[in-house]
């Protein structure tokens, strides 16, 4: 914890929300939910307007159209999302060198890297107000909130406070004074399980917590989380901002024009890229314990598993084998539009006879499915010969019914055409560089 109230948490307020409200002006001040769209999808993000019926991120796409039928549900455009989060964080990274991204959505700032001149909390303070503005300018509107502390676990803490468009800045020496009233739950890795095991403890708040013993917590909790907890609890917290760091992991993904629904499909493209993982490995000279797939189903929610070995390997076979297995633990049901592999605890070498000599395995046969002659996912964004760029509202029945608008326009007209109309034209972003 340092001596003065330098280190910034901003959270850009229902981010995925936010980005569709700018950008479709006919749902501004109204209930949005990014996500959910199908019968098994979880909710990604919901906007302010859909909160105050209940509606909340990881709730099921079924419960979130019970609490708030009348909501626009979206599936995401990941483009929109990425770009703005890009001009945000290019924002921080012109007030300090030091920018720490969490996601698309958040990061912690060293304000003590920023050359201030210095880092009273009035200054702080008008430091957090000047950067929530620049991040409403540079996004076209949307809002951020910021929290300002002498630790990252602090300044987060803050950043919940005053939401959504609001700033907490918390001066030095009263962090415990804030802290002991809060449950138990703010404080990071205190998960549902947890929370219970300390409920069944009698602890609910910091202040009870602050308590407990450290071997007692450690008694309770186990090593890690135990000392952690007992740290936490004290508002200790030396965690540094990292602007940069190595290479953590190497991975390869793919996205796909048509859900797939083939589980050996699923297996085979696994299996590609893990190979493709092992020779990128051994090309950089890395191997690694954790291997890692990540799932993106139809509806946008987003799964990952993981395992770790007892020592570090680089081969493809291998990888995809554990990769394999974490997809068999993992419910596709509706099919797939991402699949990716990943290795991390990377090390400089590899015990080579860890695994024996496993046999090689058969190459298999990857042969994507045609994608669909037309896709029309809810949000997605459109362009029609004569009506100019709009979005879909809605599909079904082979007619897909689009609203005419942009983030410069006023809310616009609303047409319906048939799905196969020549004229009407999904809109992708350019690849990247």
């Amino acid at each position: 914890m340092r001596a003065t109230a330098s280190i910034l948490h901003l959270d850009l307020d229902a981010f995925f929300a936010a980005v569709e409200q700018r950008d479709k002006p006919s749902l501004r001040g109204k209930p949005v939910i990014v996500g959910g769209t199908g019968g098994r999808g979880v909710v990604s993000t919901a906007s302010y307007e859909a909160r105050k019926f209940g509606v909340g991120s990881a709730m099921s796409g079924r419960e979130a159209r019970a609490r708030c039928p009348h909501a626009a549900f979206l599936s995401g455009r990941f483009h929109a999302y990425r770009e703005t989060s890009k001009l945000v964080m290019q924002a921080l990274r012109d007030l300090s060198p030091l920018v720490e991204p969490l996601s698309l959505d958040e990061a912690f700032v060293d304000l003590a890297a920023a050359g201030l001149d210095d880092l009273d909390v009035a200054t702080v303070t008008e430091v957090g107000t000047e950067l929530r503005r620049r991040v409403h300018e540079v996004t076209g509107g949307l809002t951020a909130t910021v929290g300002i502390a002498s630790s990252k676990f602090l300044a987060k803490v803050a950043s919940e406070l005053d939401k959504p468009d609001g700033m907490t800045v918390v001066p030095p020496g009263s962090e415990l004074e804030l802290l002991r009233p809060m449950d138990v739950k703010v404080i990071p890795g205190v998960g549902p399980a947890t929370r219970e095991r300390l409920r069944r403890a009698g602890i609910h708040t910091i202040a009870e917590l602050e308590l407990v013993s450290e071997d007692e917590l450690v008694s309770l909790l186990g090593q890690a989380q135990g000392h952690g907890l007992w740290r936490l609890a004290r508002a200790q917290d030396s965690r540094p901002v990292v602007a940069e760091r190595e290479a953590k992991s190497i991975s390869v993904e793919g996205t796909y024009d048509a859900d797939l629904n083939d589980r050996k499909l699923m297996a085979g493209l696994l299996t590609r890229q893990a190979k493709e993982v092992g020779t990128r490995m051994r090309k950089n000279g890395f191997s690694g314990r954790t291997v890692s797939i990540k799932v993106r189903l139809h509806d946008f929610t987003t799964l990952s598993r993981s395992s770790t070995l007892s020592s570090p390997t680089d081969d493809g076979t291998t990888i995809a084998r554990i990769a394999r297995a974490l997809l068999g633990d993992l419910d596709t049901t509706g099919g797939v539009r991402l699949l990716g592999v990943g290795v991390s605890g990377l090390a400089d070498w590899v015990q080579e006879d860890l695994f024996g000599d496993a046999p090689d395995e058969e190459e298999v046969e990857v042969t994507l499915p045609e994608p669909p002659r037309r896709s029309w996912p809810p949000g997605a964004d459109v362009v029609h010969d004569e009506m100019g760029p709009g979005w879909v509202w809605g599909s079904g029945s082979g007619v897909v019914t689009v609203r005419f608008e942009t983030a410069e326009t006023p809310p616009g007209p609303v047409r319906s055409f048939r799905m196969d109309d020549p004229a009407l034209h999904r809109w992708e972003p350019p690849p990247e560089e």
